[in-house]
This record gives structure tokens, C-alpha cells and sequence, in this order.
């Protein structure tokens, strides 16, 4: 088991003339929030697999990391690196082995040169200020994990070449079109939440088992239909007025089509695998039909959301669905043991 190395409490960062002590047995460095402006004062072991920077003040990179031939995950995550500062990484051969790559929360506006990184399996931009996917051609194929959330994305480009790619964050940037996903066999989670996408597009995959595309401009859940290996849909925050293409997602445990435009509940009689059921902030008038509505999974659905429909405005509301679903464990935020 490796060791992850604390800094001894008494250590203070701000003085420059005061070294900090590390054990140099130790394969995993954690400097997380000690607020530093640079390392200097801090000993890097050469055996380090491991060197967490995150939470500090850094605006360039101290070149000694450049000589851990060990290391395989570094994270500057929430720093102040803008591109000038992170562009020498690129040239530190003796880094080619890293396989977690964390920049996320700092000051880029581009995608870095990660070329130098053949074994990378971990890539994460996410919260900085990139407007392109450009530079993503020369992120090595290995890639399992690519997370670009909370940038100014506005296309979806220069991926297609990542085969091995298991999960896709692209949330909150500008996206307006699902493209070039046809090439992802092994991807298992897409996060496209807050963005502009009208139609769902997954190119024909169907090995996708969450999928998150809230705080779009949706009308229709058409698209889904083909990714039978769906476990998790989170469509909130849309303007979808029918629920209809889920009859073939049997493998289906969360649901979530909150505020939306849905006036009745329908099409999902043949999920006998869901369990969470988010139908709150919709225009749905009666619970009359629902319990046809949700016939297959009545034994297996343990909570459901409905409040602020038309329907819920019922004195005994809670009461009709805990008879329709007998093992009910939560409806909206009521819990019940």
C-alpha cells in the first residue's frame, strides 16, 4: 500500500527560508489547500508516484516535478496556471508515464499540449475558460476519462479518435449539436447538462449506461431509443411534452423528467427494472392512469417525485400512491421507513 505523505502541521508555506521536511519513503505527495504561491520550500522525492497541488496559489510550474520519472497522477487542480505557465509540461519527457492529468479550476484558455502523455488515462480541464476543442488530437488514444465542464465549448471536435473513452463530461459550455460520438464503443456515462443541444443525437451507440442532457432545449425524447444498455436518463430542466421511445429501455433504474412540459405519464410500462421516478414540476393533472402507467415496475419503484403537477394538489395524494406502490420508500421529500 502506498503512503500519502501529510505535511507536518508546524510547517508554515509562506516562509521561503523554511524546508519543508517529507518523508522521501513516501510515493504520494498531498499539498492540497496550503495556499502556495510556489514549492520552494518544499522537498519532492524522486520515487513520488502521486503529487497533489490542488487549492494553492501556483501560477507557474516548479521544473523539479519535471525530474519524477515515477509519477502517474498530478493534479494542479484549482490553481492560478494560465497557458504560458503550463506550456513547458509539454516538453518534460521524463513525465510520458503520467495517466492522470487534473488542470481543472485554473486560468486556460486553450487545451494544453498533452501529447507528451501516451499512457494517459485521466484528462480534466473542466471550470477554466476554454472556448475550442482544438489540441484534443493530440491527447493519446489510451484516454478513459475526459472532462471539459464548465468551459465555452462550442463544438464538439478532435474526439473521435478516443476509442476508450468510458465517461464524457461536457457540461455547461455551448454546445448545440450531438456529434461525432460514433466511434465511443466503450463509453458508459455522457454529461452534457447545461448546454443549447435541441435534438438528441448518440450516433447510433448503444453501450451508454447514464446520460445526462438537463438544462438544454429538448422537445422530444426521441434518440434514446436504440441505447438499450441504459441505466440513469436525467432530461430535467426541458421543454418535453410526451414521454415516448423508452418502452425499449429495459435495463432503466433512474428516470428523471422533472420540469419539463409533461402533461400525463406514459410509454414506461415495460421498465420493470426503475426505481427512481422524478416527474415534479410538470403540467400532470390526474394519477388516475398511473398505475397502468408504471404497471412494470409497481414491486421495484422505491421513489418517486410529483410534486407541483396538478395532480399533487390532492388531499390524499401521498396516500393513493403508497397503495399503487407498495415498497415505496420516498415520495418528493418524504421519507417513509
Amino acid at each position: 500500500m502506498q503512503n500519502q505523505t501529510e505535511l507536518p502541521p508546524q510547517a508554515n508555506p509562506d516562509e521561503d527560508d523554511q524546508t519543508m521536511e517529507i518523508d522521501s519513503s513516501s510515493t504520494t505527495l498531498d499539498l492540497t489547500s496550503f495556499q502556495l504561491h510556489n514549492l520552494e520550500s518544499v522537498e519532492l522525492p524522486s520515487n513520488l508516484t502521486e503529487l497533489d497541488l490542488t487549492a494553492n496559489r501556483l501560477s507557474k510550474l516548479d521544473p523539479r516535478i519535471a525530474n519524477l520519472i515515477n509519477l502517474r497522477k498530478l493534479s494542479f487542480r484549482q490553481n492560478l496556471i494560465d497557458d504560458a505557465a503550463i506550456e513547458p509540461i509539454s516538453h518534460w519527457d521524463s513525465l510520458s508515464g503520467v495517466e492522470e492529468l487534473v488542470l481543472r479550476d485554473n486560468k486556460l484558455m486553450k487545451i494544453p499540449d498533452a501529447s507528451l502523455f501516451k499512457k494517459l488515462l485521466v484528462f480534466d480541464v473542466s471550470f477554466n475558460e476554454i472556448t475550442s476543442l482544438h489540441g484534443m488530437l493530440k491527447v493519446s488514444s489510451t484516454l478513459k476519462e475526459l472532462y471539459v465542464s464548465k468551459n465555452e465549448v462550442t463544438k464538439m471536435e478532435e474526439i473521435d479518435h478516443l476509442h476508450e473513452l468510458q465517461i464524457l463530461e461536457l457540461g455547461s459550455n455551448r454546445l448545440r449539436v450531438m456529434e461525432n460520438l460514433q466511434n465511443f464503443i466503450n463509453l458508459q456515462e455522457l454529461w452534457l447538462g447545461r448546454n443549447r443541444i435541441k435534438v438528441i443525437n448518440l450516433c447510433g451507440l448503444k453501450c451508454i449506461k447514464k446520460i445526462s442532457l438537463q438544462s438544454n432545449r429538448l422537445t422530444s425524447m426521441t434518440g434514446l431509443e436504440e441505447c438499450v444498455a441504459l441505466e440513469e436518463i436525467y432530461l430535467s430542466h426541458n421543454g418535453i411534452a410526451k414521454m415516448e421511445d423508452l418502452s425499449t429501455l429495459v435495463n432503466l433504474r433512474v428516470l428523471d423528467v422533472s420540469s419539463n412540459k409533461l402533461t400525463s405519464v406514459n410509454g414506461i410500462q415495460n421498465l420493470t427494472r426503475l426505481e427512481d421516478l422524478w416527474l415534479n414540476d410538470n403540467q400532470i393533472e390526474s394519477l388516475e392512469n398511473i398505475a397502468e402507467a408504471v404497471s412494470g415496475s409497481r414491486e421495484k419503484l422505491t421513489t418517486i417525485y410529483l410534486e407541483n403537477n396538478p395532480c399533487a394538489k390532492s388531499p390524499n395524494y401521498q396516500a393513493i400512491l403508497r397503495q399503487v406502490f407498495p415498497n415505496i420508500e420516498q415520495i418528493d421529500s418524504n421519507l417513509f421507513t
